[in-house]
């Protein structure tokens, strides 16, 4: 911190203490109440914020106050965000306000938007959740306060309508701190009696404080929760509640809720008037078409002995046709038969017998020579085989000098490893065997 001169003026004490306030300190809230308000040519506002045991200056510059939604007055208990600062001129602690707002609908608020935020993150407001709503609803039920002008406007607009809609009212408190859980209660026993195809859950116009139970969390689960399509028409047009973010619709008025649920009666009465008119009309003209067929039938319509004459005439025309085609189809099945009748004769089973005698000596023949040309070839195969046999047989070996020695298991003995003295060996010879004993043993020196 550099020095600090042993004497400075006014103005530099005053900057330097503003320097040091709006320093040090960021940006806060103060809550209190307005007075001594004005509001100069400039455009700018000063006033003062007080509490019980003290006060302060503030102000508010034009480019700031543009933005506030309310006009202050003495006496309105106010909410602002603000810098700490001092007035070098007079030397005066004071506020720079850069956002002011009534104090309960500002805190109202905050609590709504981090809800909003809350419930929106967990996706109760997601469309694929919403229910389509019914397009003509037989029962149509209403979550609101008995008293309250909202059903009187509802239960208006339904007469004026559709009076044939059926309707059941689950009373609820709609405004104070027992409304929520009472429109909670009244849309889990709606949905517990499954009578209604659609709900309206709602009240009329208020304050924010007023609407405040459709802002509540327990209202709003109950209709994400609830299996029946619920509208939310919940104070006036520019009225927005959570309610009205988790319901299937959102109807800007009780009244405009129940215009969309009710179809217009005098619009279904002119189209009811119209298809009558055109059922008229269809059917005149069928009784019409239908007379002039008559009309023509009965022109049409002759003596019955002319017409007993005339198929008569036409029997004896269709006779003679079918004596003429009878005789012509007699002709040629006769023709058929005798073609029939040669052919069998060719045929017959003398000429069956010889052709397939013929057949089968040649066959015989074919047969007797592949046999004996395959026995030729099976011999000189047996043959070429016993001299390979021969060729490649122990017995061969054995008439050229050479003997099989065996232990008393008949295994064959192929070195001296698995001899001893003493042992009894069989040799086998090319004319006979010999039952030999062991005496000694030569290893070969190369092994």
């Amino acid at each position: 911190m550099p020095d600090i001169p042993t004497t400075l003026t006014v103005t530099q004490l005053n900057r330097r203490a503003r320097q040091l306030l709006e320093t040090h300190f960021p940006l806060v809230w103060v809550e209190g109440e307005v007075s001594n308000f004005s509001r100069p040519g400039s455009g700018h506002w000063y006033f003062t914020l007080k509490d019980e045991q003290a006060q302060v200056r503030c102000a508010m510059f034009a480019n700031r106050n543009a933005h506030v939604r309310f006009s202050p007055e003495h006496g309105n208990h106010v909410l602002a965000r603000c810098r700490v600062s001092l007035y070098e001129g007079r030397g005066d602690f004071q506020l720079i306000v850069e956002h002011l707002e009534e104090a309960g609908f500002g805190a109202l608020q905050r609590q709504f938007d981090a809800l909003k935020q809350r419930l929106h993150a967990e996706g109760l407001f997601n469309d694929f959740h919403k229910q389509p709503l019914p397009t003509q609803p037989q029962r149509l039920g209403i979550i609101t306060s008995p008293t309250g002008a909202a059903l009187k406007d509802i239960l208006s607009v339904l007469k004026r309508r559709f009076p044939a809609i059926a309707v059941r009212v689950y009373p609820a408190l709609v405004q104070g701190k027992a409304a929520a859980a009472q429109i909670a209660a009244a849309i889990e026993l709606a949905n517990d009696d499954n009578y209604c195809d659609v709900l309206i859950v709602g009240r009329g116009g208020g304050s924010i404080e007023d609407l405040w139970p459709f802002n509540e969390e327990i209202v709003a689960r109950a209709i994400y929760r609830s299996r029946i399509p619920i509208v939310s028409a919940v104070g006036h047009e520019i009225d927005f509640t959570i309610s009205d973010f988790v319901a299937d619709y959102r109807a800007p008025t009780p009244s405009a809720a129940a215009e969309v649920l009710s179809p217009d009666g005098n619009k279904l009465l002119d189209q009811l008037r119209g298809y009558e008119k055109l059922l008229c009309e269809t059917i005149s003209r069928r009784l019409q078409s239908t007379s002039q067929r008559l009309d023509s039938l009965t022109r049409q319509l002759r003596d019955p002995g002319e017409r007993l004459k005339q198929q008569e005439q036409q029997l004896q025309a269709l006779q003679a046709r079918l004596v003429r085609t009878t005789w012509g189809q007699h002709q040629q099945l006769d023709m058929h038969l005798q073609h029939l009748r040669a052919r069998l004769e060719q045929a017959g089973p003398g000429y069956r017998i010889d052709y397939l005698s013929d057949s089968l000596n040649l066959l015989t023949q074919r047969l007797e020579r592949a046999i004996d040309t395959l026995l030729e070839q099976k011999k000189i195969r047996w043959h070429n085989a016993l001299q390979l046999l021969n060729a490649v047989s122990p017995l061969k070996t054995l008439e050229r000098g050479y003997a099989i020695v065996t232990d008393q298991q008949h295994n064959i003995l192929r070195g001296v490893a698995t001899v001893q003295i003493g042992d009894s060996v069989t040799t086998r010879l090319a004319n006979g065997s010999l039952e030999c004993k062991v005496d000694k043993i030569f290893p070969d020196s190369q092994s």
